[in-house]
């Protein structure tokens, strides 16, 4: 069979990815404090059939609530549960942190999820890495020793719960009164140096048994818990040769914890302002973040070693600024914004780009991130994409109705779902409880 790409959507805090998108016009401003938003915007992107959705999370601090809202949503978990009733086949993926939350709620919170969305959910699992979110929770940051030890130990403790009710403990027979086989349902007992439980968890198996593991993170410790515990990564990349060299290393870490490495799948983020031609979407994302570009000029012009006017937004680089530019070696969007800039754009323009955006980014008609799509996938760099959109209100639809037809017709994108959970769409293999082959 042909191998054809994944797509995941993110969903954040009810507007888009882009600054400003709270206010672009057919906006609900209250879309952040909006159940109802989430689950429009979670069927279009089903409509789409792309394959899950991505809730990222983090209670850090807020910069500029004064103008923007926070990044992230209410409540993942509470988030997916209203999207659940609302979808039928839709993957489900929320974060949760192994560093501020104990093994025994997220087990319970995510095997959950995984029952009343008929075997959809996927558990983000990551380590916290901000000094303002351990202050919410009266904490200092563990070091990144401790914080990877303590993560391996959740995974660990968490699949052992999930695993502790028997695939066929629940009987349900209202004609002998067995409710359910005890035999099958026992404590795990289970301690390490930085957590424990005893169990059970009284929650039967799903469709797929349990939860999918995600992991988000670009690191050499990051790469070994996912190819020790995880079915997909979730990347932060900018050039093909950067996610060629990661999914290698991700590959090569489940090898060596004793997996498959196709069981583990890569995927790359990808931003998104599509529009009906490159100055529409330039407008657009104007439209949207133009609000920033004095301070962003200032950054950009770090990224290139220039000095850099921010009230000079209509004007494009002199020559002389673009001959004396010097991308810096240490952030990867430089070379790529020096090829923007040297295409003879505006500097306002240049930032409409988004060239310095967390991920790459399309600004432009449909084909263009058909095509980006399509070089990294052929290129065997990704295994797919999860999307963030500028404006969730109609940037999904706009990926959805533009984009995914062009890879379909191009036969990189399936037609249809042919499976109903969340391992379906991942060529996850089955499991439950702890995988044996990487049980420490």
């Amino acid at each position: 069979m042909t191998r054809k790409m994944i797509i995941g959507m993110q969903l954040g805090n009810g507007y888009g990815s882009q600054p400003g998108s709270w206010r672009m016009p057919g906006v609900d401003p209250t879309s952040y404090a909006s159940f109802d938003a989430k689950v429009r915007h979670a069927r279009a992107a089903e409509r789409g059939k792309l394959q899950f959705l991505f809730l990222p999370d983090g209670p850090s601090s807020v910069g500029d609530i004064a103008h923007e809202p926070p990044h992230f949503n209410l409540d993942v978990m509470l988030t997916l549960a209203a999207v659940a009733r609302e979808t039928s086949r839709i993957g489900l993926v929320a974060t949760g942190s192994t560093t501020f939350n104990e093994p025994f709620n997220l087990a319970r919170q995510f095997k959950a999820l995984d029952v009343m969305s008929r075997g959809r959910a996927g558990w983000n699992a990551v380590t916290s890495s901000g000094e303002d979110v351990a202050a919410n929770y009266g904490a200092r940051l563990p070091s990144s020793a401790d914080r990877y030890g303590r993560a391996h130990e959740v995974i660990e403790l968490v699949q052992a719960l999930w695993g502790s009710w028997g695939q066929d403990a629940w009987t349900h027979d209202q004609e002998t009164g067995q409710f359910a086989d005890a035999t099958q349902i026992a404590p795990i007992n289970r301690s390490g140096h930085f957590v424990a439980s005893r169990g059970p968890l009284h929650i039967p198996p799903s469709e797929q048994g349990q939860p999918v593991v995600f992991h988000a993170g670009g690191s050499p410790n990051g790469h070994a818990l996912a190819g020790r515990y995880a079915s997909a990564l979730i990347g932060a990349v900018f050039t093909i040769e950067d996610a060629l060299a990661q999914r290698k290393a991700l590959r090569d870490s489940a090898e060596r914890a004793g997996r498959n490495p196709d069981e583990i799948k890569f995927f790359a983020g990808l931003m998104t302002t599509i529009a009906s031609d490159k100055r529409a979407a330039l407008d657009r994302r104007t439209e949207m973040t133009g609000r920033t570009y004095l301070q962003r000029a200032g950054y950009l012009g770090q990224m290139l070693g220039l000095r850099l006017d921010p009230t000079q937004l209509d004007a494009p680089l002199s020559s002389e600024q673009l001959s004396s530019a010097q991308p810096s070696p240490h952030d990867p969007r430089s070379v790529h914004a020096l090829k923007i800039a040297r295409e003879g754009w505006s500097l306002g323009d240049i930032l409409a780009h988004g060239v310095i955006d967390y991920h790459p980014a399309i600004v432009g008609p449909a084909v263009e991130a058909a095509d980006h799509m399509q070089a990294w996938f052929e290129a065997g760099a990704v295994d797919g994409f999860w999307v963030s959109p500028d404006a969730y209100e109609d940037g999904i639809d706009a990926f959805v109705d533009g984009v995914v037809p062009i890879l379909q017709e191009r036969g990189l994108f399936h037609l249809d779902y042919e499976g109903a959970t969340l391992r379906d769409h991942l060529g996850a293999p089955a499991q439950y409880g702890i995988d044996p082959r990487v049980a420490s």
